[in-house]
């Protein structure tokens, strides 16, 4: 049968793109999280994510026999090419049976929308830039995937391997047990900060001034990360946006303000894996699945820290062991018993060291492709 390629464009189309994942995961991976389909909503539609302020993204579905057997986002981030100089389109949201035909025939499809706006590069997948979900899941499918990052099953590897997609980058999950997290590592602190000399401290992101924290959030993050392979700066309407989205589950406690001599030199954020309490909704919140999240939530033993940066001057101090500390021992007393860090880019060797001398081992790897077209 020949595979079909069509771009979304009713509603019908847009409810059969985000429900996809449902004809591939469920009794066959149940490692899988459903996501909401509200959000997964939200994410495609051009009035409600600030990412088309600066970027493009064009739907696909997959069509054999009469049946919807896949699904590819084409992206332009005109952002990002800008800040890097080059001309990258990217793909994401790729789901598929297991079927090359499939697979092949949606890639070349982005291939073609991307190079018809005269970038010369595919690179994917991302969930549509690096600020978002990214990377494909290459190892251990057995473990669920923490908040805000992706999974996939075993096959899609073989599947954008064999369109001739190679590696780009991989970036690697670290995680540890409550019981492995030996403070003793942390006997040379002291010492650290009194050879540092100035004052240093942490303390918890202030939620009753909000906006003015998200604003400095906003500058400690483009400023911390700029030389990151892959960075995109994010514009004040994606920080205000992601801002929104996380309020509800950020724990102030696991939002880390660093501060020298009173000023912030850095930002830490751990969330509780909300993932543990979604799945059960099974994509709906209404009606009974917001009982269900309700009930599980309260039970949630996993975060992650989601990110952790300090500007290059104060790099190789004790910030970023102080940051490792208090995130786990006011985890610990919520309960938390398993913490992962994610994402770290496997060339970021400060940042692997670092996060290995407290104790965190890789178990797993996400990857993204690329190929010149």
């Amino acid at each position: 049968m020949n595979v079909e390629i069509k771009p979304v464009e009713t509603r019908a189309e847009r409810r059969a793109f985000v429900r996809l994942p449902w004809r591939i995961y469920p009794g066959r991976y149940p490692a899988w999280v459903p996501p909401l389909l509200v959000e997964e909503h939200k994410r495609i539609d051009p009035k409600r994510n600030p990412f088309f302020g600066h970027g493009d993204v064009q739907l696909f579905l997959a069509y054999k026999g009469g049946r919807i057997v896949g699904r590819i986002a084409a992206i332009e981030n005109r952002l990002h090419n800008e800040f890097h100089g080059d001309k990258v389109g990217f793909f994401g949201l790729f789901e598929s049976v297991e079927d090359q035909e499939v697979a092949d025939a949606l890639l070349d499809r982005a291939a073609e929308w991307v190079g018809g706006r005269g970038l010369d590069t595919l690179r994917g997948p991302a969930n549509f830039s690096t600020n978002d979900e990214c990377g494909l899941q290459i190892n251990n499918f057995d473990s669920s995937p923490y908040v805000m990052m992706t999974y996939n099953p075993p096959y899609y590897v073989d599947l954008l391997e064999g369109w001739g997609l190679e590696k780009a980058k991989d970036l690697l999950a670290y995680e540890v047990k409550q019981e492995e997290f030996d403070e003793p590592r942390f006997a040379k602190l002291g010492q650290m900060i009194e050879r540092f000399g100035r004052d240093i401290s942490v303390r918890s992101l202030r939620m009753d001034r909000f906006e003015e924290e998200v604003a400095l959030v906003r500058k400690l993050y483009n400023s911390a990360w700029e030389r990151n392979w892959g960075f995109v700066p994010m514009t004040d309407a994606e920080v205000d946006h992601m801002a929104k989205q996380l309020k509800p589950i950020v724990d102030p406690d696991l939002a880390l303000i660093g501060e020298v001599d009173g000023e912030p030199i850095g930002f830490a954020l751990a969330l509780p894996d909300v993932n543990q309490a979604i799945r059960h909704a099974n994509g709906r919140l209404f009606p009974f699945g917001l009982i269900k999240f309700l009930w599980h939530i309260r039970r949630v033993t996993r975060l992650r820290i989601i990110t952790l940066g300090i500007v290059a001057e104060y790099r190789g101090g004790p910030m970023a062991p102080m940051f490792y500390l208090e995130i786990f021992k006011r985890g610990s007393r919520r309960g938390v018993r398993l913490a992962e860090s994610s994402w770290i880019l496997e060339d970021n060797q400060p940042m692997l060291l670092g996060v290995e001398k407290m104790g965190f081992k890789p178990y797993k790897t996400y990857r993204l492709y690329e190929k010149t077209i």
